[in-house]
């Protein structure tokens, strides 16, 4: 999965994301497990904004993402940012650094777009190589709760001056995914007239006991979780599950899959 013309619609379409708080929170949990500052992996940063805030609170950021196009636009906003981050394009079952990371962070359902608990399990595995010893990994999901009652078969339309998108949910229940459509209709500023792009692609759904055995699979102690970036408890409605995770097991590379 790349992202095409949605990597330049993104940021307008997440303008309703906290990110803010997010950066807040996560900042908070890593300060609570005694990591103040050092190399910070944004695994799945998308387009960098939350990379930004997160060096802004003293952090040293390599972002990874799959997507050229997104990383592209990342890259772009470094400069106005005054930002030194690094970005790789990698997918997180691939990833390979140059040397250790003190933390690191995945938001927005990043794992859910990785499409086999195999490649989560790869994914963390290599989290966790390239992790100090008791560095902090936080990441967050969407639950099976949010993909069958709020996500799943439900279409969501964004009128923005923009861009126009009709984002089409379909739910797979038989292969445990929500089939995600969108079209965009782009204004031509030389015409006036607007132009239609589609893209699609798919998120995963997965049980938390699945994530939770792969967690300590791969080196990491399960250290809380929470209700999406709140201190309230995880419930049977809770949309997205935020997860701190602390290394203290080593993983060597003649280990992995």
């Amino acid at each position: 999965m790349s992202y095409g013309i949605f990597s330049y619609s993104y940021d307008v379409l997440t303008e309703n994301v906290e990110y803010e708080r997010i950066a807040d929170r996560v900042c908070s949990l890593l300060h609570k497990n005694s990591v103040d500052g050092g190399l910070l992996l944004d695994l799945g940063c998308g387009t960098g904004t939350l990379s930004f805030l997160l060096e802004k609170s003293g952090y040293d950021i390599i972002g990874v993402d799959a997507s050229e196009d997104m990383l592209m636009i990342a890259n772009e906003k470094k400069y106005e940012e005054n930002s030194s981050a690094m970005f790789l394009c990698q997918r997180a079952e691939e990833l390979d650094l140059f040397g250790t990371i003190d933390c690191a962070v995945s938001s927005l359902d990043t794992i859910n777009h990785i499409d086999s608990l195999e490649k989560v399990e790869k994914a963390f595995s290599l989290v966790s190589l390239f992790m100090n010893m008791n560095g902090i990994f936080v990441f967050d999901m969407n639950t099976p709760f949010k993909h069958e009652k709020i996500l799943g078969n439900n279409t969501f339309i964004y009128d923005m001056d923009e861009v126009y998108c009709a984002w089409q949910n379909t739910l797979d229940k038989e292969n445990q995914k929500t089939d995600i459509d969108l079209d965009f209709f782009i204004k031509n500023e030389d015409d006036e007239c607007y132009e239609r792009y589609s893209e699609s692609f798919s998120e995963y759904i997965y049980d938390i006991d699945d994530i939770i055995e792969i967690i300590k699979k791969c080196g990491f102690t399960l250290l809380e979780t929470s209700d999406d970036y709140s201190e309230s408890p995880v419930s049977d409605t809770t949309e997205r599950i935020t997860f701190v995770c602390k290394k203290t097991e080593t993983i060597f590379k003649d280990e992995l899959k």
